[in-house]
């Protein structure tokens, strides 16, 4: 299989800076820079300016006695993160199946950024009926729909402040605050949330949010399906799906329920 052509414009400090993380971590020992930019045919003076960076950042680590080069423990970071995150996505997976399968939705898991917003990491669609297309990399609002009233509810935002969050929110038929605060309540006492045409006309969303160690929102898994399929005893029984099974992957990720009364895993 043909590997995909590059950008047209590549950063040449960034390619040659992850060169250098590539030959440092392929390395079987402490390596100079001199030997460095010999290997990989960089300037010398550019090679040490881009060793001193990595060093700053703490992703190489500078032995002065030797002056050496080795791969840092900031890189083991950056891997352990990367790792976390896949490991979420497959420990996942199976529940976005099930409830696709079982309620004849789509099925989605949203991870939290840093930005006030969401992205889109996995999602499971139910075979043979018609469904909401939505692409992996998908970004939205954090507080936007079902997902949204999941993350407002564990926020710690105070009305005014998530009244300021929400001016800006672009909704087809956008519910009042009043009405989205109420929903939120309902979050922290039923343990999901349900949008009905609001974000999106005839197309209804249940959420449930997975919470960490500190109660604080770091997923949500998400059900979407046409409203016209889905009528109130199938919604009721989409959400208590839902809140038992973000129980089960927030216990198992953070040891704690996010429920009273709740069992963890």
């Amino acid at each position: 299989m043909a590997a995909a052509p590059p950008p047209e414009k590549l950063v040449g400090a960034l390619v040659n800076g992850l060169a250098i993380l590539r030959y440092l971590c392929a390395a079987t020992g402490p390596v100079g820079v001199t030997r460095v930019a010999r290997d990989l045919d960089l300037n010398p003076s550019t090679c040490f300016n881009l060793l001193k960076t990595l060093v700053h950042d703490k992703l190489v680590r500078f032995d002065p006695a030797t002056k050496s080069y080795t791969i840092g423990l900031g890189l083991v970071a950056l891997a352990k993160g990367a790792l976390e995150h896949s490991s979420w996505i497959r420990l996942v997976r199976p529940h976005l199946e099930q409830i696709a399968a079982r309620h004849g939705v789509t099925t989605t898991l949203w991870q939290r950024t840093d930005d006030d917003r969401v992205l889109l990491v996995d999602r499971a669609d139910a075979v043979g009926t018609l469904r909401v297309h939505m692409s992996i990399g998908q970004r939205l609002p954090m507080y936007i729909a079902a997902l949204g009233r999941c993350m407002a509810a564990h926020s710690g935002l105070d009305p005014a402040e998530l009244r300021a969050r929400l001016t800006s929110l672009r909704w087809e038929n956008a519910p009042s605050f009043e009405e989205y605060l109420a929903d939120v309540a309902e979050v922290r006492k039923r343990g999901y949330a349900v949008d009905i045409g609001h974000y999106v006309r005839g197309v209804t969303t249940v959420s449930a949010p997975v919470l960490d160690v500190t109660g604080r929102p770091i997923m949500a898994v998400s059900a979407v399906g046409f409203s016209a399929q889905l009528d109130e005893t199938a919604v009721q029984a989409l959400g208590t799906d839902l809140r038992l099974r973000v129980a089960e992957i927030s216990g198992a990720i953070s040891g704690r329920s996010p429920y009273p009364g709740e069992p963890s895993a």
